[in-house]
């Protein structure tokens, strides 16, 4: 291991942690985790720069980092601004709402053919690239996506079973 990158192993520690800590109170986690690799990044260009002890010193390179880092957040606000005043962001529509009926039946199916199903009907995939995913032959996946889609059929055509009663009067089905 050559000589620099030893000291700069044996410094790293400590300035990970007390840097993260200086970071930490003036910034939100996701900026003090950049601005700490920036940080060390410049420590490492300009190992032969440190002072002893290095500290002091790395927490003004991550101080300028971190002004860098918020300049530039102000940027991207100001653009982002001046953007939506020319290019109005458009509404998104609301995702539609899930098939509750769908869902349920598909929890009822025997997980093989629910899969089958979804990667068939959800992902849009044919019989070839199934069998590619499940790892069978071609074959294999046109006789299990068949076989599903029947229960899946046989499933929707009976009644709603979630509490596992049918109602009876009298006796007589209804």
């Amino acid at each position: 291991m050559d000589e620099r990158r030893q000291r700069f192993e044996q410094l790293a520690p400590a300035l990970i942690g007390d840097v993260r800590r200086f970071l930490a109170r003036r910034t939100d986690p996701a900026t003090a985790e950049d601005v700490l690799a920036e940080t060390l990044l410049v420590c490492w260009r300009r190992l032969d720069d440190l002072p002893d002890p290095p500290t002091p010193w790395a927490y003004g390179v991550a101080r300028n980092c971190l002004a860098n880092a918020e300049r530039s957040h102000r940027r991207r606000g100001r653009l982002f601004a001046r953007l939506a005043v020319v290019d109005p962001p458009r509404p998104i529509p609301a995702p539609e709402p899930a098939d509750v009926d769908l869902i349920a039946v598909l929890d009822r199916l025997r997980p093989v053919d629910a899969e089958v199903l979804r990667l068939w009907a959800w992902e849009d995939l044919g019989p070839s690239e199934i069998a590619e995913v499940l790892q069978i032959s071609v074959n294999a996946a046109n006789l299990r996506l068949h076989r599903a889609r029947a229960r899946l059929r046989d499933e929707l055509g009976k009644p709603d079973q979630a509490s596992g009663h049918i109602e009876t009067t009298g006796g007589s089905r209804q």
